[in-house]
């Protein structure tokens, strides 16, 4: 059921797929106002992403804005990416469609998005269509997300029931350690039940690649490093004695776990591949 705002809204949405609407210059992120549209709520501006990842924060929110979300790169693979959006928990004050050809589909009510779950889509279903919901004050009205750009797998595995609980195959170890975006050796110091996904404490004395500061130094004559690594609940992982090779993903500033073989298997792995000249990259093992 279309809102009555909405409703309105759609004739306008029609025509901006010809030229009648405003637009934003490509960017990362992207910042604006209601404010702007007073007198002509119902304009609609068409604002365009092209990063794999960035934010966009809408304050005192006022008719709607389309978000294209796209790699800054034309590539064969752009096809096979998911977008993922993370709400802010105090975003408010619109609803949230994805529009494909001026068709609409409701992908986060306005109450739904102060919980603050990630949520994704395939970058084929369409853009954002971000339509302000009526408030008899906007002033405290702020409608902000981060998105990422995935691989459709990275997507795909998030979904499922069991695929992010599933042991690694020898080619999936040796080809997480070349291309993940963290790489690392250590133990587990502890894990912790959250409310929707496991917490595991990890204290990391070879750090061989993380993409982005994840994990924390202990200091300048301490060679080692700390920091949290995030599974689904359902894979139930538990504490285990010894060293892993810990690899994964970072999704909206956080570690998600990988592959997370026992070093010495994976050492054993590496050097088997090594002397049949399989390795996909090189790794100092010393």
């Amino acid at each position: 059921m279309l809102t009555p705002m909405l409703a309105s809204l759609l004739p306008l949405l029609l025509l901006c797929r010809i030229s009648f609407c405003q637009y934003s210059s490509d960017q990362c992120s992207w910042k604006g106002s209601g404010l702007t549209h007073e007198g002509h709520t119902r304009d609609v501006e068409q604002v365009y992403l092209r990063c794999s990842q960035g934010s966009l924060e809408w304050l005192y929110p006022t008719g709607a804005i389309i978000v294209n979300l796209r790699p800054n790169m034309v590539s064969p693979t752009a096809a096979r990416l998911s977008v993922c959006i993370k709400p802010s928990t105090d975003s408010s004050g619109t609803n949230i469609y994805l529009d494909r050809n001026g068709k609409l589909r409701l992908l986060l009510r306005e109450q739904d998005q102060a919980q603050g779950k990630v949520h994704c889509f395939s970058i084929q279903e369409g853009a954002l269509f971000i339509e302000a919901v009526t408030h008899m004050d906007i002033s405290r009205r702020i409608t902000a997300f981060q998105y990422e750009l995935v691989n459709d797998r990275l997507r795909a595995e998030a979904n499922s029931p069991t695929a992010p609980c599933q042991p690694c195959s020898d080619a999936e170890m040796l080809l997480a350690v070349c291309t993940n975006d963290f790489v690392a050796r250590g133990s587990i110091k502890k894990v912790e039940q959250e409310e929707e996904h496991s917490s595991v404490t990890v204290v990391i004395s070879r750090l061989y690649r993380q993409k982005t500061q994840v994990f924390a130094s202990g200091g300048v004559r301490v060679r080692s490093w700390t920091g949290h690594i995030k599974m689904p609940l359902r894979c139930g992982v538990k504490s285990g004695e010894g060293d892993f090779l810990f690899t994964g993903t970072v999704r909206f500033g956080e570690a998600w776990m990988g592959c997370a073989p026992r070093y010495k298997d994976f050492l054993r792995l590496y050097q088997e591949a090594q002397l049949q000249g399989t390795n996909p990259c090189h790794v100092d093992t010393d």
